[in-house]
This record gives structure tokens, sequence and C-alpha cells, in this order.
């Protein structure tokens, strides 16, 4: 199984998994030729995709997902509340081949599993993800609300994971940020800060690698998400950043 984030941030998301013929993307927050250029660069062509899932109705993770189907012919997989927020939104065009799921059930792809994992996230009917293949299991899981407690039954279990590692709590309350906004960050509703995510990675007794995802370009930075998670997590595993502007190398399990 390989893993390429394409991008990760408040400025658009986009994963690429490939595991033996089975080769998935997760959200379209990129403009599709973004995307198509990037996995171009792996050797990977967008169009050989077997399908795109989207994991909620926000902006950074569905925008392009119309263009998605539209430009390249991948299958939508989403939610039909996710679709019609979406649609609502955003306004995706016309979608010919839309499948969908509800949060909590299991996709499968040849010998590939994608469990979705409902999640309490501000979006109206998020969800993360963890995908099987081979005794190989790998998580992504971003906009995660706070740590709720299927992540401690589902993290354990993983060999790798894009995880969301969003701010610094410093940082967030020394911002620019209105009060609103700060505290929708940090509330029940909205996202992981570096501890959080790091104390989460200490239940990942299988991990190999994490990929700290989705961090804020206000309120985080690389270096200091990466120091406070291996202040916590030590030596334990590997730990990579994704960038909000260009495409992290090829991940492996």
């Amino acid at each position: 199984m390989i893993a390429i984030s394409l991008q990760s941030g408040s400025n658009g998301n986009c994963t690429y998994v490939e595991t033996g013929s089975v080769k998935l993307l997760f959200d379209a927050g990129i403009p599709g030729i973004q995307a198509g250029e990037r996995l171009s660069a792996f050797g990977r062509d967008i169009k050989d995709i077997d399908a795109l899932i989207i994991s909620h109705d926000h902006s950074d993770h569905v925008r392009y997902a119309g263009v998605y189907q539209r430009k390249y012919g991948l299958p939508i997989y989403i939610t039909p509340r996710t679709l019609d927020m979406s649609e609502n939104k955003y306004g995706l065009g016309r979608l010919n081949n839309v499948n969908y799921f509800m949060a909590g059930e299991t996709i499968k792809f040849d010998n590939v599993t994608v469990q979705t994992i409902p999640c309490p996230h501000d979006g109206v009917d998020g969800a993360v993800f963890v995908i099987s293949s081979n005794g190989k299991r790998l998580g992504i899981m971003t906009d995660l609300g706070h740590a709720f407690k299927d992540l401690y039954t589902f993290v354990p279990s993983l060999d790798g994971i894009f995880i969301e590692s969003n701010y610094d709590p410093e940082m967030l309350a020394n911002g620019p940020y209105p009060a609103f906004l700060k505290q929708r960050i940090r509330g029940p509703k909205g996202h992981l800060s570096n501890r959080e995510a790091a104390e989460l990675l200490l239940t990942g007794r299988r991990l190999k690698w994490a990929c700290l995802s989705h961090l804020s370009n206000n309120n985080n930075d690389p270096e200091t998400a990466l120091q406070t998670h291996k202040e916590i997590v030590g030596d334990k595993l590997t730990l990579f950043t994704a960038s909000r502007h260009t495409p992290t190398g090829i991940l492996k399990l």
C-alpha cells in the first residue's frame, strides 16, 4: 500500500491511496488539473482512479468534486446529506456517477475495504476512513472535532495514519482570529491541537509512521507540530508533515 498527500490544509485537501490494482482518491479540495499534474509527477494517471471518496461538505474537501467526475470520469462516493449540502453551498454541477454510503458503513473495492467512521467535526455528516488490504491498515483522519471514543478503537489497529494536527494552543490564543473562531477551532466540533494528536498517536502500537496533516496556516507550523509530537511520542514512529502547497513523497506500508 502506498499513499500521497497531494495537499492538506484549509486551502484544499486531497489524498491518494494505492493498494494492488485499486487506486483511490480521498477528497477534492484542489483543482482537478493540479491533482492530475501532481499525480503525474509520481507516474500516476488521475483517469485510472477507481473512486473519489468525500469526507464532508466543507469546501476545502469537496468543491472540485464535480470537475473530477466530468473531466476525468471518477465515480464519487459520498453520503446523501453531504452531497445535498455541498450542492446547495457550492453548486457542484452535473453529476452522473454518484454512489452513496452512510457514515459507519464499509465500502469494498476488490480486496480493499474502506471503513467509514462518523466523526463530530462541524460538517453535516462527516466521516474519516480506514483503508485495509493484505493485512495493512491506513487511517485518513482529519477534521475530527475532538479525540472521540471510536478513535481509541481504530488508531491502535493502524500501520500508518494521516492525522489532523491543526493548531498550537499558544499560537491560536495569541493569534489574529476573532474570539468566536478561536472557540470554534478548539471546541468539540473543531480541530485537534498538536498535543491532542500526539497523545492519540501514543495509542498506536502498530504504527510505522504518522503524517501530520491539516496544519493551520496562522496557528501552527511544521516545526512546531513536529517538536510537540517528538516531545510526546519520542522516536517510536517516523513522522512526516503534509504541506498546504505541495505533495508529500510516496509513503509506503
